[in-house]
């Protein structure tokens, strides 16, 4: 069965044998570029990281030209990890097109199968079973956990709610918002304990942990994604920030008093749409 949308084109084909062909140029001992062969599956994460999330921000922004732009780095990543695993032995670009292929097609039964599912809550409790089953499937002889699959290495917002929602599964979570603002609540009476106490930075680090934690928690039970409304929050501030400076063009910020940051600040939540 053949989903609707683009069927494959020569042309297609035609670009992505292209890229290839360049990464493996790229990777030459003879004559390729001295940066690329120096690249090894570790020195590349950080780029991989920063590319996916300049695609998050063209998205935001409404950038479609540099999204497309940033989309082919992004893709860029995928084929350079590609072309390390095929020189190690280790698996080929193919593979890797071939197993997102028949995983998209086994997670959707009720596209490219005969299942029928009624609507996107039992699909997503579908998806999890399937991926639940598949970590089982992997797993050797360590003890099976809710918690297996999570990468440690998400933005930590992300992660909580990812654990969060793990544990959710089998019940460990509150019925209703009151238990994580009071949990919310009880951290911040951990930490002002902590603070009078002048408790060194680690216990410190400790309790701003928990009280994260517990605001991704009601974010969660919000139905926000805690690190999206962060992201929000953050360019809400800048644009406020921008314009306190442009208000004190004629002054340098670091030679006013607090009152006067306060008030120029005030300004600009009133100025600066959100």
């Amino acid at each position: 069965m053949r989903p609707s949308g683009n069927p494959p084109t020569d042309e297609n084909e035609q670009a992505i044998a292209r890229l290839l062909s360049i990464m493996a140029r790229l990777r030459d001992p003879d004559g390729g570029c001295p940066w690329d062969l120096e690249q090894r599956f570790e020195t590349i994460v950080p780029h991989t990281i920063e590319e996916a999330y300049e695609v998050a921000d063209a998205i935001e922004r409404g950038a479609r030209d540099e999204l497309r732009d940033e989309l082919g780095d992004l893709l860029f990543q995928v084929v350079f990890y590609a072309q390390l695993a095929q020189e190690e032995g280790s698996f080929s670009f193919r593979e890797v097109a071939l197993g997102i292929c028949e995983k998209m097609e086994r997670r959707h039964p009720h596209v490219f199968g005969d299942a029928q599912i009624s609507g996107v809550a039992e699909q997503s409790e579908a998806w999890e079973r399937q991926k639940a089953g598949e970590r089982r499937s992997r797993q050797s002889d360590c003890v099976p956990s809710e918690m297996d699959g999570v990468a440690r290495t998400l933005p930590a917002l992300v992660r909580a709610a990812k654990l969060q929602r793990r544990a959710a599964k089998v019940g460990f979570d509150w019925h209703s918002l009151a238990g994580p603002l009071a949990k919310i609540q009880e951290e911040l009476g951990e930490l002002s304990t902590e603070l009078a106490g002048n408790a060194e930075t680690g216990r410190l680090e400790e309790e701003m942990g928990d009280l994260l934690f517990s605001c991704v928690n009601l974010a969660r039970h919000l139905g926000v994604e805690a690190e999206t409304a962060l992201r929000a929050a953050n360019g809400k501030f800048e644009k406020r920030f921008r314009a306190m400076e442009l208000a004190s063009a004629t002054r340098d910020l670091k030679s006013m008093s607090l009152d006067e940051l306060e008030l120029l600040w005030e300004r600009a939540k009133r100025e600066v749409a959100e």
